[in-house]
């Protein structure tokens, strides 16, 4: 079977062509999980299937490492388009992707010829607590600010979905975090039925945050697409910093503006191929 490994900001997957290669949809959770393996696999955070669409350009079907499905991943999204661009799949340079039923829409940016960085329109975030999902009393809507308890400690917390669920949470000291400890404590909590990937944040100023997330499946990552949109939406509603934020995550920054007006939330960032690869 061939793949391409890429990374965005060092949040790595394994690339499937799925035009080309057709894998039973219940073989892909083992296969996923043996692929991702750092040590008896190609090594990844997870896997994702590029496949034709009716709906949209194209479709990603994205893996944890773990085997389970996952919604949307900001970084693979933008992998994704670097794909298809740089292998002749398309010649467009706006394109769209759809992503268990969510169509999000992509300008590529060019460098000698290949894809160097993407925007992506990540849409509406969603802030109803039903949807994200995330427990709360029946009298709120909203989970902003919101105190929750982990290994005895109190911590505040606003819940945010971009298409898969987050919990931001701001701490003192993001390089020194006990993240290997905390982490799975908030992933499984019982207040996320569906858990959850945990942004820990230390706002820097009023254009700049630094963090570090915990993604469910999968562990410590060295960044999250969709948890630096989940963190400056929590960051302008808690009115810690302007609408455009770069967010500095272990493996590099990535750009994020809200625009209020229209509701919309934009992710800038770039996206690079490791190697190709084939494997039994």
């Amino acid at each position: 079977m061939k793949f391409t490994k890429m990374h965005g900001c060092g949040n790595d997957y394994i690339y499937i062509n799925g035009f080309t290669q057709d894998i039973a949809e219940e073989n892909k959770p083992e296969l996923v999980r043996k692929l991702s393996d750092r040590h008896f696999g190609v090594g990844g955070d997870g896997v994702i299937f590029i496949n034709p669409s009716e709906e949209a350009d194209f479709e990603m079907e994205m893996y944890n490492a773990d085997g389970s499905r996952a919604e949307m991943c900001g970084n693979g999204i933008r992998c994704v388009a670097k794909y298809v661009y740089d292998k002749g799949l398309t010649d467009k340079t706006d394109i769209s992707i759809i992503s268990c039923g969510k169509t999000k829409y992509l300008e590529l940016f060019l460098k000698g010829g290949k894809v160097d960085t993407v925007k992506v329109n990540m849409g509406i975030p969603e802030l109803n607590a039903d949807k994200i999902p995330v427990l709360v009393d029946g009298r709120k809507e909203q989970v902003v600010d919101e105190e929750i308890i982990v290994l005895g400690k109190e911590y505040k917390m606003t819940c945010v979905s971009m298409g898969n669920p987050h919990a931001v949470v701001y701490v003192d000291d993001v390089d020194n975090l006990e993240i290997e400890q905390i982490g799975p404590y908030f992933e499984k909590h019982e207040r996320f039925p569906k858990r959850i990937n945990t942004e820990f944040v230390k706002v820097l100023d009023r254009k700049n945050v630094q963090m570090r997330v915990w993604e469910r499946g999968t562990g410590e990552t060295l960044a999250c697409g969709t948890g630096c949109c989940a963190t400056v939406v929590s960051c302008v509603l808690n009115g810690l910093t302007d609408e455009v934020v770069k967010v500095k995550t272990l493996g590099g920054e990535i750009e994020i503006e809200w625009d209020r007006e229209a509701n919309l939330v934009y992710m800038t960032g770039p996206a690079e191929t490791v190697f190709d690869g084939t494997i039994e």
